[in-house]
């Protein structure tokens, strides 16, 4: 584990080591080449697919966080734009979906260059255990969407553990859905719902989503 780090002034009451990595360097060098593979398989795929297809929004903007080659979007609905956020351009370059892409490394800085109020709906799909600042991340989120507007956090119980922050590997699959719809709630999503897509204990990957919605004072 990484350097000893002091409490997250966003969520003081987690250790203070919550958010070091095993592997402390750069994520944009972790990420430097590209993977070209799904990290979850397909019925975890079409699970989130079928979320998708239920909460965004037809012709709306779609924010596409930490995406890749891949963004599982319904084929069948259409958008006005999804903007496709990650670390590796090649990745990016590739996904067919995407309409403007950006890479940037958020733990090194989580402010997104997008206009505040712009956005329909925003998707991190199985990345937010990789987030040191995920308070701040989701903060900026909260600021881009519209009044009104989703964002949608799936995970399993894959990852690069050496990537991963040390709370999340320390935690099972009830513990990472506490901890993301606190993480929502602090960044100021007043109203959260968390979903079982997939069970644990099945023959597919276990699916979970957290969604939270921007509704501003």
């Amino acid at each position: 584990m990484s350097a000893t780090r002091i409490a997250s002034p966003e969520l003081p009451e987690l250790p203070a080591e919550a958010f070091t990595k095993h592997d402390p360097s750069p994520d944009s060098r972790f990420y430097r080449e590209p993977r070209f593979v799904t990290h979850i398989d397909e019925p975890a795929i079409a699970a989130v697919t079928r979320l998708y297809a239920e909460l965004l929004p037809s012709g709306g903007i779609i924010l596409d966080m930490m995406s890749s080659w891949v963004s599982h979007l319904p084929p069948d609905k259409a958008f006005a734009a999804v903007i496709g956020h990650g670390l590796n351009q090649r990745e990016l370059d590739a996904n067919p979906r995407l309409t403007r892409r950006f890479v940037q490394d958020l733990n090194a800085d989580p402010h997104l260059p997008i206009e505040s109020a712009s956005v329909d709906a925003a998707l991190i799909c199985v990345s937010v255990q990789y987030l040191q600042q995920p308070v701040t991340v989701l903060s900026e989120v909260a600021r881009v969407l519209r009044p009104g507007s989703p964002v949608i956090v799936s995970f399993s119980n894959r990852c690069f553990p050496t990537k991963a922050v040390a709370i999340w590997t320390a935690l099972d699959a009830m513990g990472h859905a506490r901890l993301v719809d606190l993480y929502l709630r602090r960044a100021g999503f007043a109203r959260t719902e968390t979903r079982v897509l997939i069970p644990d204990g099945g023959p597919s990957d276990p699916m979970t989503a957290a969604v939270g919605w921007f509704a501003p004072e």
